[in-house]
């Protein structure tokens, strides 16, 4: 079983775990320092295996940010003397009644769970690597709560931070987005289906001071009927699994079961000019695509979906990154055949990591419509750029977008890289993609002969007849021209601004 001690708090002592929250905090305790201590670029590289070098090479000098780092995010043990250095006696009492800190009869102390620096919070949850010593458990248990992982930061950094009035996060976990919604919404409910992940969640608004988050236990929208929001998050359980271990995890055996109802749920539940994010994976089939996956789910519902893939697994390293029995080769050679037996069976080609967006459609902008772009997971936050690419496909589709042009001007929505290529073969043609440059999300287009020429002309605002005026003179027609200036602003390379 969990340890069932942990994210146990009385009202009492709600304002001394608040003052050691903030302690820890003041210390430098940040996704920002984290990375410069450890070395990393991104906090989700953070591994295991590496513990010793990170104690040898990166925190050899014990300051007190250093043992903060080592006691709840390494999962190190501390001695009296430094516990004394990073927290008063007020402070350490409170984070063992609170279930976060145990202080064994040597004196030795180590944290019973993680605390997560997620952007501007402090989220804790269960230890990422319980199989270590502490807490050293042989299996982990069905009902542990989400580290913040790899996904909860890449729907953390996606989101987008517009002020709205009520908030939606469904599986909620440890609570770590309904956290950082409360900080742009009126109202936050935080909904999971496991009573543990609930006290977790309940734990961290506690600690943090929020005063605008709920939490409910329930399943999916269960607690919610009839309630519609304004921005709906889920980072639900999504591995096609054929163990059915990890409730946090495990999204049935074709991985589905959840996110299914997730989305099949939308039409309820998403309020007028709101917007839902889910990050999740998706097994893709070569004759189905996810979007006509998603469309069924969907079940005709006129709303737009922007799919943004962050990440491809084969089957293969799926399947072995997910497989038990790491000190017993025969048993870990039997679970990757399970994993890759589960994965044929429901005719996967692959595993691909995704950033969902849903709005409901205008119909000022023609019909819904789907758009899948290929990205890298971000880095940093990103929510603007997701809000300027739905802003961007809206545009190009306007009817009259013509008789837009004509009273506008075109410039370049930023700086952009365009890379020449050549491809060889039976015929010697030119190519150039382009890039738009500084984005947390970047996204690489192949350009035609004509949107190249549009973006090389561009030096400043031009109106459209000066561009049409110009590129005549290598052949291109109006009709072609108008085309490739759609295409540029539905790709976001340009923008409009009024004469």
């Amino acid at each position: 079983m969990t340890d069932s001690a942990t994210f146990l708090v009385d009202d009492a002592d709600v304002p001394d775990l608040r003052n050691a929250v903030s302690h820890i905090a003041s210390v430098g305790y940040s996704e920002k320092r984290v990375l410069e201590c450890l070395g990393l670029s991104d906090i989700s590289d953070l591994k295991w295996r590496a513990l010793p070098i990170y104690r040898e090479e990166k925190l050899a000098v014990r300051d007190v940010l250093v043992l903060a780092i080592d006691l709840f995010l390494l999962q190190g043990a501390l001695q009296t003397v430094e516990l004394d250095r990073l927290f008063d006696k007020t402070d350490q009492d409170v984070l063992v009644r609170g279930g976060l800190l145990s202080i064994n009869d040597k004196g030795v102390a180590r944290a019973r769970a993680s605390l997560f620096p997620v952007g501007d919070r402090l989220v804790f949850s269960d230890h990422a690597w319980p199989k270590l010593p502490h807490p050293g458990c042989a299996n982990i248990p069905y009902d542990q709560v989400m580290p913040v992982g790899a996904d909860s930061r890449w729907l953390a950094r996606t989101t987008t931070r517009r002020p709205v009035g009520a908030a939606l996060d469904l599986c909620t976990g440890s609570g770590v987005h309904a956290l950082l919604a409360a900080s742009h919404s009126q109202r936050v409910l935080a909904v999971d289906i496991s009573p543990r992940a609930a006290r977790c969640a309940r734990f961290n608004v506690q600690a943090s001071g929020a005063d605008n988050v709920e939490i409910a236990i329930g399943d999916l929208y269960e607690p919610v009927r009839g309630e519609r929001f304004d921005l709906i998050t889920a980072n639900p359980p999504f591995v096609p699994s054929p163990v059915n271990s990890l409730r946090f995890r495990d999204g049935g055996f074709s991985g589905e079961d959840i996110q299914r109802r997730i989305v099949e749920g939308l039409p309820s539940h998403l309020a007028q000019g709101g917007i839902a994010q889910i990050v999740t994976e998706l097994g893709e089939r070569d004759d189905e695509s996810i979007a006509d996956r998603l469309r069924s789910w969907l079940g005709g519902a006129p709303i737009d979906i922007l799919i943004l893939r962050l990440r491809e697994h084969s089957t293969e390293n799926y399947s072995i990154g997910h497989a038990e029995g790491d000190y017993d080769f025969g048993t870990f050679l039997d679970s990757v055949h399970d994993w890759a037996d589960n994965l044929r069976t429901h005719r996967y080609s692959r595993i691909v990591s995704v950033l969902l967006v849903f709005q409901w459609s205008d119909p000022a902008y023609g019909p819904p419509w789907t758009r899948s772009e290929e990205t890298q997971p971000p880095l940093s936050n990103t929510g603007t750029e997701v809000d300027v690419m739905f802003a961007a496909e809206r545009m190009s589709r306007m009817p009259n977008l013509y008789e837009i042009l004509e009273c506008s001007r075109l410039r370049r929505a930023g700086p952009i890289g365009l890379m020449e290529a050549r491809v060889l073969g039976s015929e010697l043609r030119a190519n150039a993609q382009a890039q738009l440059l500084g984005k947390s999300l970047p996204i690489i287009r192949w350009l035609d002969p004509v949107e190249r020429e549009i973006l090389v002309l561009m030096e400043g605002p031009l109106e459209p007849p000066d561009i049409i005026s110009h590129l005549r003179n290598f052949g291109f027609d109006k009709e072609a021209i108008y085309a490739a200036i759609r295409l540029l602003i539905r790709r976001g390379l340009v923008q409009l601004n009024d004469k």
